[in-house]
């Protein structure tokens, strides 16, 4: 017969075994569950990161060879020499001020088909040293079979497809550079005339691919729907002939936005999107590296339940309530987590296995609630212009209103609100496109000018920057040369969406009147006001 305490001993023994395994199941189902949540989630917030990077870097470019292949097709009047001579003339200044107002241009280059004239080439402009674009002299083409798409690629594929298209990398004629250029074929009447194209350094583009990294041996690089590739960090893809090429793996062309495949005999897993000029950006890491760390949590939890279930046997007996009280706490507190509550701190810390379990434990939910705060950061960024969202803006106030509330002597700030005007007309007029741009326009000139301070996009067409430290010193200057910068941009601009209107209200804070931030806020709306009403009065 077994006694009361041999009996209470087992199934104690039999209750901690059973409550162990249960945790230690739902915490591998947990955490296995949420590494891979978490890994595809970290892939996809890198490639959407690096498409609104990319994206703006092509589109910058691929808009500016439309301009210009607009503004060519509208002035060409004539295929007679005199009248391309002159019309060759008038592209070339118009060229020029599209070139230094895009991002990345390598080279710039409008060149006339030998068909149509023998004499009037067109022209090529480089900017080698990065010290402003000069003229070059321009390529042979009549020492080319322009049937050939192999050859002088820049001329001849524009050409033959009769739609503008991004090539891939290749090295561009008598630079020895490698580029990807953007090119539009010119027709006049049904007539094929030539090309308008843009070169950008296929150097510039690869730093910004090869900034998107994860963990230690990810990386991303372009491809295109059918998985050719653009660029890839350890394939120098310009030096690729149709004898070197590489066999595209199975899963690189798929239609799935996460999916895996191999590489070098690594499984990779992959998340892609896709970019304005029709490339793919993908994002890859090793299987290995996304998985190493729920195996090793799942095996040390493992290994501390079996050292927990042994030692229990023994403990037990003399001194039950002392073992079962710390797990009972680490029960309650897994099936916290479970519910999704990681603000847990286990106090017990005696050196047995239980105290190394709880501490192991902590150092889990502390792990999760760090990701999850970077994962936070990360949806605090306006999608549109990339500054801080309205979001942020409110943990920012948070933090002033703190300072205020602990009767900072030092504190020192001011908050100034910013209300695109016209947006609404150019919206309803030019197309809600067009008010983007308008918004990215305003959005940079801001930043440019408050360089140091934190901009946020609270609103449609509202902006607001706390002012501190030197910016806030120099407040008043840097309202000036905002305004002045306004009239430069506006002044310069060919279309109504990319001028720039900002009405401005400024508000100090003020110790002896100001005891919340909300106040200060308010004023800075209602100065803004004032602005946008005195504008519209002196028109």
């Amino acid at each position: 017969m077994h006694s009361l305490r041999s009996k209470i001993t087992l199934m104690t023994i039999f209750m901690i075994a059973i409550s162990v395994a249960i945790v230690t199941f739902l915490s591998v189902l947990f955490i296995r569950k949420n590494e891979r949540i978490e890994s595809n989630q970290t892939l996809l917030l890198l490639c959407e990161t690096g498409q609104r990077n990319l994206d703006y870097y092509f589109d910058n470019v691929q808009k500016s060879v439309e301009k210009v292949s607009s503004y060519v097709e509208y002035d060409l009047d004539g295929l007679e020499t005199g009248q391309l001579q002159q019309h060759i003339k008038r592209v070339s200044d118009f060229f020029e001020t599209i070139a230094y107002r895009t991002n990345g241009v390598f080279t710039y280059y409008y060149r006339i088909d030998p068909e149509i004239s023998d004499s009037v080439k067109g022209f090529w402009y480089t900017n080698l040293d990065g010290n402003g674009f000069v003229e070059h002299e321009v390529t042979d083409i009549t020492l080319y079979d322009t049937k050939d798409t192999s050859q002088l690629v820049w001329f001849t594929v524009p050409k033959y497809e009769g739609k503008p298209v991004w090539l891939p990398p290749y090295i561009t004629d008598n630079l020895d550079k490698r580029v990807i250029s953007y090119n539009v074929p010119i027709y006049w009447k049904t007539q094929f005339v030539g090309v308008v194209g843009i070169e950008i350094d296929y150097a510039t583009m690869a730093e910004q691919v090869d900034s998107i990294r994860l963990h230690k041996n990810g990386y991303a690089f372009l491809s295109d729907e059918k998985g050719m590739i653009f660029y890839h960090p350890r394939i120098d893809v310009a030096l690729l002939t149709e004898e070197t090429a590489i066999e595209i793996p199975d899963g690189v062309d798929s239609s799935s936005t996460f999916f895996q495949y191999t590489f070098d005999g690594v499984k990779k897993q992959a998340a892609w999107l896709p970019l304005c000029n029709g490339m793919r950006l993908t994002v890859s890491v090793p299987i290995t590296e996304t998985e190493g760390d729920w195996q090793r949590l799942i095996r040390e939890n493992i290994f501390a339940s079996l050292i927990v279930l042994l030692m229990m046997s023994i403990v037990t007996l003399t001194n039950m309530g002392r073992i079962t009280k710390p797990l009972e706490d680490l029960i309650n507190a897994a099936e916290k987590v479970d519910k999704g509550n990681y603000d847990i701190s286990l106090s017990y810390d005696d050196d047995n296995e239980v105290g190394r379990l709880t501490r192991t434990f902590n150092n889990l939910t502390n792990h999760m609630k760090e990701h999850i705060s970077d994962l936070n950061k990360r949806v605090y960024v306006d999608a549109l212009t990339s500054v801080k969202n309205k979001g942020a803006f409110s943990d920012a106030v948070n933090a002033l209103q703190s300072e205020i509330d602990n009767n900072s002597e030092n504190t020192e700030f001011a908050i100034c609100m910013f209300d695109c005007d016209d947006l609404k007309s150019i919206n309803d007029y030019f197309g809600h496109d067009k008010g983007d741009i308008y918004l990215k326009t305003a959005c940079r000139l801001i930043c440019q000018v408050f360089q140091h301070s934190p901009v946020f996009r609270i609103g449609g067409d509202e902006f607001i920057v706390i002012l501190k430290n030197d910016d806030y010193q120099k407040r008043e200057e840097l309202l000036r040369h905002l305004e002045e910068s306004e009239k430069d941009i506006s002044a310069s601009a060919i279309n109504k969406w990319e001028e720039v209107h900002l009405s401005v209200g400024l508000s100090e804070f003020d110790h002896n009147r100001d005891n919340l931030v909300s106040d200060i806020v308010r004023r800075a709306d209602k100065n803004m006001y004032m602005h946008k009403r005195t504008k519209k009065n002196s028109k």
